[in-house]
């Protein structure tokens, strides 16, 4: 890549982060609210925030505080609304707002996702060391 396509790829890059940021303040989680983007051929082919499965209580935490265990992360209903689809994540670029947990990292390796942007990262680093040992290129990336 030149130096004029590394510019134009990082204002890209930025735009759609700071979309995903918006898109994580959909989420009616509590504790964390979390956006997703799925982009490939430079179209938003899917998005996703952190909640509740459709159908049941859009509470994401348990009376004490804690994240209830069906809560499904951002970039995994990002993923499903794509499986639901005819399009495909293959060679697709991941935008997220908090780098994933290593659940989340094997569905995204499995997607066939090959790049991933992301704001902050995830106190568990595993799921960042999963997707580098699969060759997904990483990039994070402070807009807020």
């Amino acid at each position: 890549m030149t130096m004029q396509t590394d510019k134009k790829q990082l204002r890209y890059d930025t735009a759609y982060l700071k979309m995903a940021l918006e898109w994580a303040k959909l989420s009616r989680c509590n504790r964390r609210q979390v956006g997703a983007l799925i982009v490939k051929d430079k179209m938003i082919i899917s998005d996703g925030y952190n909640g509740t499965p459709s159908g049941f209580d859009n509470c994401c935490e348990d009376d004490e505080g804690l994240t209830k265990w069906e809560v499904l992360h951002a970039e995994a209903n990002a993923i499903l609304k794509v499986a639901s689809s005819s399009q495909s994540c293959k060679g697709s670029t991941l935008y997220i707002t908090l780098s994933p947990c290593r659940e989340c990292s094997k569905l995204i390796h499995q997607a066939g996702i090959k790049r991933m942007v992301y704001n902050k990262g995830y106190r568990d680093t595993s799921g960042l060391e999963f997707l580098e040992n699969a060759g997904v290129e990483l990039m994070q990336l402070d807009v807020d």
